[in-house]
C-alpha cells in the first residue's frame, strides 16, 4: 500500500480515508475517467456525433482513427488493462484533440470563445487525471492486477 501522509498531522483523517479506500477509489476514478472516452468514442463511431468540425483535410482518416483510439483507450482505462500504456496513449490523444478542436483563441464570437475555452480546460483537467492514473497505476481491482497475480 502506498501511504503518503499529508503535509500536516491535522490532515490525517483525509490520509486515513485515502489509504483505507485507495484501491476502491482508484477503481472509481478509472471508471469515471474511462467512461468519458468510451461514451465519446462510441457515439462518434456509430455516427451520432461528428468527428470534428474544424475542417481537417484528412478528416476522413483522422476522425475515425481518433474515435477508435478514444473508445479503445477508454475501455482499457475502465477495465484496468495496460493502464499505464493506455494513459500515455490517451494523453497523446488529448493533446491532439485539444489543440485541433478546441482552439478557443481563434474565435471572435464571445459565446464560441467561451464554449471552446471551457472544452479546452475540460481536456486539460482530464489530462491531469490521466497523469494521475499513469502514476498510480490501475490498482487492485483491475485486469492488470489479475494478470500480475498469475
Amino acid at each position: 500500500m502506498n501511504e503518503t501522509p499529508s503535509s500536516h498531522p491535522m490532515l490525517s483523517y483525509a490520509d486515513n480515508v485515502a489509504n483505507t479506500w485507495r484501491e476502491f477509489l482508484l477503481l472509481v476514478g478509472r471508471i469515471m475517467l474511462g467512461a468519458i472516452f468510451v461514451l465519446s468514442g462510441t457515439i462518434k463511431n456509430i455516427g451520432i456525433a461528428p468527428y470534428s468540425t474544424r475542417g481537417w483535410p484528412a478528416e476522413w482518416f483522422f476522425g475515425p482513427l481518433g474515435a477508435t483510439v478514444e473508445l479503445i483507450g477508454g475501455i482499457m482505462i475502465l477495465l484496468g488493462i495496460g493502464t499505464r500504456h493506455a494513459a500515455l496513449l490517451m494523453m497523446l490523444f488529448m493533446i491532439v484533440a485539444t489543440f485541433t478542436s478546441h482552439r478557443f483563441w481563434t474565435f471572435a464570437d464571445p459565446m464560441q470563445f467561451r464554449l471552446q475555452q471551457s472544452q479546452f480546460f475540460k481536456n486539460v483537467s482530464i489530462f491531469g487525471g490521466l497523469v494521475l492514473i499513469f502514476v498510480a497505476g490501475a490498482g487492485r481491482y483491475s485486469i492488470d492486477a489479475m494478470l500480475r497475480r498469475r
